[in-house]
């Protein structure tokens, strides 16, 4: 499986780290706004070529397949350029920051029948795995998901500490990864609300966000949001069921006592992303389709589409 990767930025580095542990797993093109960070992410992990285009890469014939971590507003319109040149995509949460622009890609998905995948990776950490597999054996039914996704970003900077030329945001962004995930595990949603807080003058985006959510099988969701809060820093998912608490960090998982659930043996690795590329590549092979596919992702952004429209009213 030959592999081309653009945006190796803070994110592309952690694919880069878990595509180097996938057996029989070539990366062999870097892509990246900079030359130099092109060239010397290529020379880390040993891939032949770099550019700044991403069509350079989708000439190539020897690569099968492309990863997209660039920035948000170019997700859409990269993934179907790669699906117009025969290349299967996994792109990173998220798919678009557009309910037409996510319609767009699953309908190209399905014109060209390749695999294209969305980078929702709670569905793969092993914290959520855990609880996923006791709700699928029905030994836990959520009641209520308490999720706090909390971040300081009164600047536009990226993870690492670095400028970015692109706003982040945290409806289209932060939030799609819990909608997503409430779905997954307490089925398809029925209600939707959200509020959000003042407008940032330079940055044109809401930096606090509060989102109720109600799914068909009656568990709620509440998910509060911030770029001002000043640590600590993170997603935390607090389960509330008919049997137990479970209190999800990233791929760590605790009971309600604070008390350690090992989930080592979940899969073949504690890495949440590894386990997303993992995954990407085991679809193509399979000729499958994969978990987060572009299908079974796109109710998440019908829903953040109706919570913008509430928001712009």
């Amino acid at each position: 499986m030959r592999i081309a990767l653009a945006g190796a930025g803070a994110f592309g580095e952690k694919h880069l780290d878990g595509l180097k542990l996938i057996e029989g797993v070539e990366i062999v093109s870097i892509v990246s706004a900079s030359l130099d960070q092109a060239q010397a992410a290529a020379a880390k992990y040993g891939a032949r070529h770099s550019s700044v285009h991403l069509e350079d890469a989708l000439a190539r014939d020897d690569v099968d397949a492309v990863i997209l971590c660039t920035p948000t507003p170019m997700h859409a319109a990269q993934a179907i350029q790669c699906m117009d040149a025969g290349k299967h995509v996994q792109v990173e949460i998220p798919l678009a920051d557009s309910w037409a622009d996510s319609e767009a890609v699953f309908d190209k998905q399905r014109e060209t029948g390749l695999v294209c995948m969305v980078g929702h990776t709670r569905r793969f950490n092993p914290s959520h795995h855990y609880v996923h597999d006791r709700i699928r054996s029905g030994e836990f039914n959520i009641q209520q998901m308490d999720v706090q996704t909390y971040f300081f970003r009164r600047n536009n900077i990226n993870a690492k500490g670095e400028p970015r030329s692109w706003t982040d945001h945290l409806l289209w962004h932060h939030a799609a990864h819990t909608v997503d995930l409430f779905t997954y595990q307490a089925g398809p949603i029925v209600k939707a609300n959200a509020i959000e807080g003042p407008i940032h003058p330079e940055l044109g985006i809401a930096m606090d966000m509060s989102i109720q959510l109600k799914s068909e099988s009656g568990a709620i969701c509440t998910l509060s949001l911030s770029f001002n809060n000043d640590g600590p820093l993170g997603t935390f998912f607090r389960y509330i069921g008919d049997s137990a608490t479970y209190i999800a960090r990233y791929d760590d998982l605790v009971d309600g006592r604070e008390e350690v659930i090992d989930v080592s043996g979940m899969d073949v690795s504690m890495n949440g992303i590894e386990l997303q590329d993992r995954e990407f590549v085991a679809a193509i092979r399979e000729g499958r389709e994969p978990n987060a596919s572009v299908a079974k992702v796109l109710p998440c952004y019908r829903v953040l589409h109706e919570l913008e429209r509430q928001l712009q009213d």
